[in-house]
């Protein structure tokens, strides 16, 4: 399967822009993938946008629909940001994109109907992080 390489376009985006798409990935994305989420404003209220991505993303990881599901997608997701060597806001947007993505499989999914499910979420992901990088009067090519 070939799946897009977000990280290497991270680091070059803004913290807003890296907050407006781990938002996106939590909010909308994420949804997708089954998982219902409401965060806790007050929690988020005049954060910096890096703070504001950690909080998110920590309140985020309490939902669990699936403990074991969700503690995979944890740990694979966690094994490719080490390998990607990225910090700060950029790492914890590649984790959050990552995680998210791993959840689109669901329970009785062939192999074969995950890697597609995975693959729609890349392009889903690179499509909107694009969007956010235009805004930002950046050009993200695949």
């Amino acid at each position: 399967m070939s799946e897009l390489a977000l990280h290497q376009h991270l680091s070059i985006l803004p913290d807003v822009a890296l907050q407006e798409f781990t938002q996106w990935c939590v909010l909308e994305q994420a949804k997708e993938a089954g998982y219902e989420f409401t965060p806790n404003e007050s929690k988020l209220e005049n954060l910096s946008a890096n703070e504001y991505i950690y909080q998110l993303v920590d309140q985020f990881l309490q939902v669990k629909n699936n403990p074991i599901r969700d503690g995979l997608a944890a740990v694979s997701a966690g094994k490719l940001v080490d390998r990607h060597g990225l910090s700060g806001a950029a790492a914890m947007a590649d984790f959050i994109s990552l995680y998210v993505k791993y959840l689109f499989p669901s329970e009785g999914n062939d192999p074969q109907q995950a890697d597609e499910l995975i693959k729609q979420a890349s392009q889903q992901q690179f499509e909107k992080l694009a969007q956010i990088a235009k805004e930002h009067n950046l050009e993200l090519k695949a």
